[in-house]
């Protein structure tokens, strides 16, 4: 693992002792070093590190001004910082650890001191490193259908009361497209599931491709599927529910699927309109719009009526 750390100091020679002292170790690839506090959080947002030395005393912005300003991001909040200060000064220890530093140490420090306080937070961040990743994989899974990777019934849910709330509050458009493959049955038991398992891969794969990046696609049930489409008028989204149900009826299928002819049917709806007041109106009206598709023949579009 290529591990890197930051010295901050305005001590040109001080950061130069301590990275020669963690070089004879092989805890570390990349060496970066700040003379202050300004310069070292610049570096915390374009580079990837893994442990922070930061004395507590520099002009300009010194240490706890440093931590604090590291904790109005995000993304670098949580890396290990280890204080260094030359004063023997408790109350100063307690409120650097109060700020957020995860430990502290004092000069003239200890060699090996300093090495092995440094190999505890890494050790830590290693550990916080993978339980994010952990909790960022379960998450995901949490979220999205395992058959076809688009997002679940759940976050579509989810996401549609956000989106609404959002269109609410900024007076534009939410559409919301809901599809159906026309005779699914049939292909379960002409192909076999595994191969309509297949069709249905292959259709969510169509959805991404046509979508926008901010649009959201998921797998409603079955053979079902879902669309929200922010910032989107109905007509737009009649549009794009017809470049949909071209794009189906264009698939193609290797193997015993090469005489297959999918098509699917839409219904669109949009808020604001008429009586739709919240998540549940926009589905049934966009339900209600893919039964009368159905009921018309299949293989069509059809818009709610205001």
């Amino acid at each position: 693992m290529e591990t890197s750390i930051l010295i901050v100091d305005d001590s040109k020679s001080a950061r130069l002792q301590i990275i020669d002292i963690l070089q004879k170790t092989t805890l570390f690839k990349f060496y970066y070093e700040a003379a202050d506090g300004i310069d070292g959080f610049k570096m915390l947002l374009n580079r990837p590190v893994d442990v922070i030395i930061c004395d507590l005393e520099m002009p300009g912005m010194d240490g706890f001004k440093f931590l604090s300003l590291m904790h109005t991001r995000e993304e670098i909040r949580d890396i290990p910082v280890i204080l260094v200060t030359g004063r023997e000064d408790q109350e100063a220890k307690i409120r650097g650890l109060e700020h957020g530093a995860s430990d502290y140490v004092t000069k003239p420090f200890d060699p090996g001191e300093l090495v092995a306080r440094v190999k505890v937070q890494l050790k830590i961040k290693s550990l916080q490193d993978s339980l994010k990743k952990n909790n960022e994989l379960l998450l995901n899974l949490s979220n999205t259908d395992p058959l076809t990777q688009l997002f679940n019934r759940r976050y579509l849910t989810e996401a549609l009361e956000k989106e609404l709330m959002r269109s609410a509050r900024t007076n534009s458009s939410l559409s919301f497209l809901m599809l159906d493959i026309d005779h699914f049955k049939q292909v379960n038991d002409s192909y076999g599931h595994q191969k309509g398992d297949r069709v249905l891969v292959t259709l969510a794969d169509l959805l991404r491709r046509q979508l926008r990046q901010y649009d959201i696609a998921a797998r409603f049930g079955g053979e079902e599927f879902a669309l929200i489409l922010p910032d989107t008028r109905l007509p737009q989204a009649v549009e794009v529910a017809e470049r949909l149900r071209s794009g189906t009826e264009n698939l193609s299928f290797p193997g015993n699927l090469q005489d297959l002819k999918l098509t699917i049917s839409l219904g669109a709806a949009v808020f604001p309109c008429g009586n739709i007041k919240t998540v549940d109106d926009l589905i049934r009206e966009a339900d209600y719009a893919l039964y009368s598709a159905k009921r018309a023949g299949r293989n069509r579009v059809e818009a709610m009526t205001a």
